[in-house]
């Protein structure tokens, strides 16, 4: 009781009423000026800042326009061999000779290219329809490469033609030589069936696995060119790899998507 009686009598002291009022210590105004100036930049970040995101997926390395099965029009013995993997074609040039009943037989490229896998060896035995080879359409052995990134269909929606792509290739390990370097040329509008993929690839094993989780979105991507590596692209090292690039390569591709708004994320 004489507690509270002390605290009444200070109060009504007029004395106390005179001293000045102090809201905040030096430090304490410091601190929340500090406060409120983090708080504006955080906002006007998220209003006109961004964050990038990246899309992984598989990807190959070729000239763009595809490969083709080529299949013995014949049924009989292969004799002898007339071209070798890495080998470029003119259209109709020979590839195989078969022993026939009727007799010997060619079977020739159907368009140029460039053989990148042979099926068959001297003495198999062929039927009509077989396949014997897969070649690259491509006539021009200074073509540029291209990459085609097969992109989970679900994701597809968020590549866009402008962004920047990351390539680890796989004979070129990016723990010593890093990544090659590309941008987003195209992206297709529906999803390509492992046949399909197949069919452009010349490859129905690689198509695949590169479908194993569904029908994929084929991107483009060209690669930026630089004269002053082997390779003759653009890499995150300085030199790259210390030779060419072979066309029907496979890849693995970090693609940089457009960038999203965080105050997008805090809206209905």
């Amino acid at each position: 009781m004489q507690f509270r009686q002390q605290a009444l009598d200070k109060l009504r002291s007029p004395e106390d009423l005179e001293l000045p009022a102090r809201l905040a210590r030096p430090q304490g105004r410091l601190a929340l000026s500090v406060t409120l100036a983090v708080m504006a930049a955080a906002s006007v970040w998220a209003v006109t800042g961004s964050v990038t995101t990246t899309v992984g997926a598989p990807a190959v390395l070729s000239h763009g326009r595809g490969s083709y099965v080529l299949q013995s029009p014949v049924t009989g013995q292969v004799t002898e061999v007339l071209a070798g993997e890495g080998d470029r074609l003119a259209a109709g040039a020979p590839v195989l000779e078969v022993r026939t009943a009727g007799g010997d037989a060619l079977v020739r490229a159907v368009e140029a290219g460039r053989v990148t896998a042979l099926a068959v060896t001297a003495g198999a035995v062929l039927q009509t329809g077989a396949d014997v080879a897969a070649v690259e359409k491509v006539s021009d052995p200074d073509a540029p490469l291209l990459a085609t990134v097969y992109v989970p269909a679900g994701r597809a929606a968020e590549v866009r033609e402008g962004d920047r792509v990351d390539l680890t290739v796989q004979t070129a390990p990016a723990s010593r030589y890093g990544v090659l370097r590309g941008t987003v040329t195209s992206v297709e509008r529906r999803a390509r069936s492992a046949r399909a993929v197949a069919s452009f690839l010349g490859d129905a094993q690689l198509a695949a696995r590169l479908t194993e989780d569904g029908a994929p979105v084929a991107v483009t991507v060209a690669l930026t060119r630089s004269s002053s590596t082997r390779s003759g692209y653009a890499w995150s090292t300085e030199d790259g790899p210390p030779f060419r690039l072979d066309s029907m390569t496979p890849a693995t591709a970090s693609v940089r998507v457009a960038d999203q708004h965080p105050v997008d994320w805090l809206l209905p």
